[in-house]
């Protein structure tokens, strides 16, 4: 398939946390086959950001953050075979949603791509005259980053004609075990932006667990969270890095006792949204502590392969617990299940089979 890909950036995840994601199902496409190309806006300062080249599998085409470059790039994949929206693309979000639903033919499939369904689903529901609820029975199909049958459900209640879940997942190539960095030596390690929506549970899962553990080091990775380091109240034994690029994503995993996963409130809401920090941690075989979201046991078994924390004291209770041979023992048993399972050959083989299924009926939906 010639399959045109509109969203925020492959080439750079500064303030782009579906970075990864992107890459990880569109290499896996190529791998099989598929030609893609994706088309980014250059806006958010993302271009001058980049954290890899222009890969070899996949074409990229950055164009100005202007409506007439738009609607261009719209003519340009107007004759592919899949053409994809994906929500969040930061700059016409709206247009392009509309007008890539309006390059449907007998002879294509237009599917929009749900990075943040939560948040897009949270958003029509109270707000039924949003422009997009319209639009959501014209896509064949609606991909979604996760949530389970909760996000299916309520995507169908909006009239979409097939939803299918595509779980984050990892990619062998880019993400494994590394030796040790002493720049991220810690007792518990968090890689996340500072966003509205996962702030409060940042709080609850890393800042308290810190303020109780005043001997133990902990390191904190990712952009905005300058000013809440600046206040050392219950900060001192906090290391922060800032933005991490992706290159020492495997050091960063690989190096801290363990690990911690804190989920935007309103994917723990949904549930079954694993976090692609989740399968980051398990490719570097870092022992991984996640707050509790309905659906991890679907992907890790906890206890044995993931730990799960109700609250801040209990992600404490846990490090006070956690030897370095049982945090390996973890580590390794989650970096099997996800060789096993849930790597991006398998999401990708996923999208396949939807795809392949629809266009056995003459994608006409």
């Amino acid at each position: 398939m010639r399959i045109s890909f509109f969203g925020s950036s492959l080439v750079s995840a500064w303030w782009n946390g579906a970075a990864t994601y992107y890459r990880g199902i569109i290499r896996a496409l190529a791998s099989r086959g598929h030609q893609i190309t994706f088309y980014e806006p250059d806006a958010y300062d993302r271009q001058n950001h980049r954290d890899i080249d222009v890969p070899p599998w996949a074409s990229v085409v950055v164009y100005e953050a202007t409506e007439e470059a738009a609607v261009r790039t719209l003519e340009d994949a107007r004759h592919d075979d899949l053409i994809v929206k994906a929500s969040g693309v930061g700059v016409f979000d709206a247009l392009l949603e509309s007008a890539v639903a309006d390059l449907k033919t007998s002879a294509n499939i237009v599917a929009f791509w749900d990075v943040d369904a939560p948040a897009t689903l949270d958003r029509v529901n109270t707000n039924r005259a949003d422009p997009f609820v319209s639009l959501i029975p014209r896509y064949d199909v609606i991909f979604t980053y996760g949530g389970g049958e909760p996000v299916i459900s309520a995507y169908r209640n909006l009239g979409a004609r097939l939803c299918v879940p595509v779980y984050n997942g990892l990619d062998t190539r880019t993400h494994r075990p590394v030796p040790p960095d002493p720049r991220f030596e810690a007792t518990l390690g968090f890689l996340g932006n500072r966003l509205p929506d996962r702030e409060a549970r940042v709080e609850e899962f890393f800042f308290r667990p810190a303020s109780q553990l005043r001997r133990q080091r902990f390191l904190l990775g990712g952009a905005g969270w300058g000013d809440r380091i600046a206040d050392r109240s219950g900060t001192a034994n906090i290391s922060w890095v800032d933005h991490v690029y992706t290159r020492d994503h495997n050091a960063f995993n690989s190096t801290p006792l363990a690990v911690l996963n804190v989920s935007r409130e309103s994917m723990a809401r949904y549930g079954f949204s694993p976090a692609t920090r989740v399968f980051e941690a398990a490719g570097a075989a870092a022992c991984l502590i996640t707050d509790r979201w309905e659906g991890i046991d679907l992907f890790f078994d906890p206890g044995r392969e993931i730990l799960v924390a109700e609250d801040g004291p209990a992600v404490a209770g846990h490090l006070l617990e956690l030897s370095p041979e049982r945090a390996r023992e973890i580590g390794d048993a989650a970096f099997r299940r996800a060789i096993a399972e849930h790597t991006y050959t398998h999401r990708a083989e996923t999208v396949e089979a939807v795809l392949e299924g629809r266009a056995a009926h003459g994608a006409a939906i």
